[in-house]
């Protein structure tokens, strides 16, 4: 393949079919099978047991509220829970899998046949999810020594077992068509939505640059009206921005390689967060049999109706309602709140008002000059190293007068590279407004003793000429007066 499409020619040509499958690891204090600890970030190989390494003799016993918070997620995603479902051993190698079985569900999944709805430009969309099922987590692979971090080029392997046994869901979606050019701005308005669903119910902090929700997106393209095309699956997508790079990438890559007469390989694909683009994994062209059998050592699981029911009515305000009160009570139009859904904002303009701003000044910060960096940088908006209470505390400096906008700009540099909050910056770089208001005039009668062709006009009435001694201020000021107090005391002065 010579070159990628453009998007526009790709998708004038071809229709795009999507499929998504979201890992979620569940927020529970132990592993799905032992009492061992889930905590993030210990250190290698110390939160396990007899149990999740496989040791021979050792006994799994389900963890009630890892099958509790997956109900919670089917019933949010407008699921049927089964009234029977067991476990299933999937059996494959791999470094990470100690028991080199995984225990997951297969034909008898908890949850079946939901749906979430999503609106990208205007247009609504339903994405049908096929099953919600729960499954344990491998562990986690280190390659060193080479320059990738892949195994290629790599001088040794280590495994970390801390994350295998940890509860993990998996939502997998039915075929996602008819979303044509909108194909990468609907998945990620999927995945976003499926975030907030799952973050709302509190039983994951789905942070995907932990890893705690990762996507594999699965795309293949075809003709208009012609049978669906071969679909490859990039594995492990582990950002909302990524999700859209992926779908994007691969619709102009496999648009490429069909006008080129090259047949689509099902295969596995890596997503390159530095290029946007995708690399070739391992074939899928053959079924893998992983000659999956009942788990033996584990008992059928009969949730009762009584109990779903309970779930049900212990739900939060789903996502959707949310954001309809908080855009009623914020006074946003439609297409303002969806700028603030795309830009994954709700919840920090929601904290940030909470911390004492008013709904336009937080929304200002984050939809403006923070998304501003934050794309700059190329990455998440809640990934900036400020908080909504710093934010709010910067529009405070602001309403008191102590900063105007520009000079929050820069303090905003210093928060977003550590200096310290938002007071303790303008402190250190000597950026609150001039308020001496012996300075000011001292200021303002400079300027007007180097322009007094211009102090005539105003003399005269022409008050709109008072732009240029306030323009003089402010450069001998540093940006640090306040422009309205200075046009006042230049208007004082030279009333006739």
């Amino acid at each position: 393949m010579s070159k990628l499409n453009t998007y526009e020619d790709a998708v004038a040509a071809y229709e795009p079919v999507l499929g998504l499958e979201t890992h979620i690891e569940l927020d529970t204090r132990t592993k799905m099978f032992c009492g061992c600890s889930t905590t993030f970030g210990g250190e290698p190989n110390t939160q396990v047991c007899p149990v999740c390494l496989a040791l021979p003799g050792a006994l799994p016993v389900a963890n009630r509220a890892a099958i509790e918070a997956t109900i919670k997620i089917g019933l949010a995603l407008n699921c049927s829970i089964a009234e029977w479902t067991r476990f299933a051993r999937k059996n494959y190698f791999y470094p990470d899998m100690p028991k080199n079985f995984q225990t997951t569900q297969y034909e008898e999944p908890l949850c079946e046949e939901g749906y979430v709805d999503v609106t990208v430009d205007g247009k609504p969309y339903r994405v049908e999810i096929e099953r919600v099922h729960l499954e344990e987590d491998t562990g986690k692979t280190l390659h060193v020594g080479g320059a990738t971090g892949r195994i290629h080029g790599a001088t040794e392997s280590l495994v970390d077992y801390n994350r295998a046994g940890i509860p993990l869901v998996e939502i997998v979606t039915k075929p996602v068509p008819g979303t044509g050019a909108l194909a990468p701005e609907v998945a990620r308005a999927y995945v976003t939505e499926l975030r907030d669903i799952v973050r709302s119910l509190g039983v994951s902090d789905v942070r995907m640059e932990q890893g705690s929700m990762r996507c594999d997106v699965n795309l293949s393209l075809n003709k208009p009206g012609a049978e669906w095309g071969t679909r490859t699956e990039t594995k492990n997508v582990n950002s909302l921005r990524s999700v859209e790079r992926a779908v994007r990438h691969e619709v102009r890559r496999q648009s490429a390689l069909l006008d080129e007469g090259i047949k689509i390989i099902q295969e596995t694909r890596h997503f390159q967060e530095g290029t946007g683009e995708t690399s070739p994994g391992r074939s899928k062209e053959e079924a893998t049999d992983y000659r999956y059998f009942p788990e033996p050592d584990l008992a059928v699981m009969e949730p009762s109706r009584e109990w779903v029911e309970e779930l049900r009515a212990s739900l939060p305000e789903p996502p959707r309602q949310r954001r309809e009160r908080l855009q009623a009570e914020w006074s946003l139009a439609d297409k303002e709140m969806q700028s603030v859904v795309n830009a994954d904002a709700v919840e920090l303009i929601e904290s940030t008002i909470a911390a004492g701003a008013a709904s336009s000044s937080a929304v200002k910060w984050w939809l403006g000059e923070l998304s501003r960096r934050a794309n700059e940088a190329g990455e998440e908006l809640g990934a900036l190293q400020i908080t909504p209470a710093q934010v709010a505390e910067l529009q405070g400096m602001v309403d008191d007068g102590r900063l105007n906008d520009k000079l929050a700009r820069q303090v905003i540099d210093g928060v977003l590279v550590g200096e310290g909050s938002p007071a303790e910056v303008a402190q250190k770089r000597g950026l609150e407004v001039v308020s001496d208001t012996g300075a000011l005039e001292a200021a303002v009668d400079e300027a007007i003793a180097a322009n007094p062709a211009v102090a005539d006009k105003i003399r005269g009435g022409a008050h709109a000429a008072a732009g240029v001694l306030i323009g003089a201020v402010m450069k001998a000021t540093k940006g640090q007066a306040d422009a309205g107090s200075v046009r006042q005391i230049i208007l004082d002065k030279l009333a006739g």
